[in-house]
């Protein structure tokens, strides 16, 4: 069986507290992309992981939440995983959160464990996995174990872009600093414009620290703001990707192409918000 583990998008992020235990309380409207990393897993005596695809270099095979995510369930059974590994590491995406639901939901289906045991699993493996096992445009609140999904939002061209500089997520929350942020409430936009309206009355909390750590995310994100028809750019997660908003696909992909060639070194590519979340397909 095979499903996309999709990037994940903060279109904007509250930190709106911290808890006794030191986690912090977060708001954040979440989307995901219709690209993404794959996994592929198959029937096998053993429990495995092999990684490819362009940033399998920057992962163990052996020490991976993949299979983190996949011991707890295991019981004599085993499983053959394949992880191909298309968004950038340690960038905000989301992707070893996906990745993890993804193995989640793979081996679940494959080892028939009950879905509903998955959520407080996902959890334990960071506050990401929740939403992700869902994949579906949602508002996540609490230390992202409240996933409340919302309408599908307006379609529009999407251009995701980092500078190929990992960011620890703990190190960005570490460097915050001022007041948290007051939760916002959400309704679903009528339109485009209705949707970067809302946006732009929020932000992400995280931006400064990640910038103190990462400065190059500035200059990502300054670079989408330039790029003509551009709605608004803004960091997605603790860093260091960027998104952009654009009208349409075709807006967006000329975009990126156009960001490509004056960055080479960057990671630039252009999407939409996925409607649904994927699905397993067999092989």
């Amino acid at each position: 069986m095979r499903v996309s583990a999709p990037a994940k998008i903060n279109l904007f992020l509250n930190v709106t507290g911290r808890r006794d235990d030191g986690f912090h309380l977060l708001q954040s409207l979440v989307a995901f992309a219709d690209i993404g990393d794959e996994l592929t897993v198959r029937r096998d005596a053993a429990l495995r992981l092999s990684i490819d695809g362009p940033f399998a270099t920057a992962l163990d095979a052996n020490d991976n939440i993949v299979l983190r995510a996949a011991r707890p369930l295991r019981s004599a059974a085993g499983a053959q995983l394949r992880l191909t590994k298309n968004l950038p590491v340690a960038s905000g995406l989301g992707g070893g959160s996906s990745d993890a639901a993804a193995a989640l939901r793979l081996l679940a289906r494959l080892w028939e464990v009950h879905p509903s045991d998955l959520p407080a699993l996902g959890l334990e493996l960071g506050a990401d996995v929740p939403v992700c096992l869902t994949a579906r445009t949602s508002l996540v609140s609490g230390i992202g174990e409240i996933v409340e999904p919302v309408a599908p939002l307006p379609d529009c061209g999407v251009v995701l872009a980092n500078a190929g500089v990992p960011v620890s997520t703990a190190a960005v929350f570490a460097a915050r600093r001022g007041d948290f942020s007051a939760p916002v409430a959400w309704h679903p936009p009528r339109d485009l414009d209705e949707l970067v309206a809302r946006l732009a009355m929020s932000g992400n909390c995280l931006f400064d620290a990640a910038v103190s750590i990462a400065p190059m995310i500035a200059d990502v994100l300054d670079s989408l703001e330039r790029e003509p028809s551009c709605l608004l750019a803004r960091m997605s997660g603790s860093g260091g990707a960027c998104f952009a908003l654009f009208p349409d696909r075709a807006t967006a992909t000329e975009a990126a192409r156009a960001l490509k060639a004056d960055h080479p070194l960057w990671w630039v590519i252009a999407c939409r918000f996925r409607s649904d979340p994927p699905r397993i397909r067999t092989l």
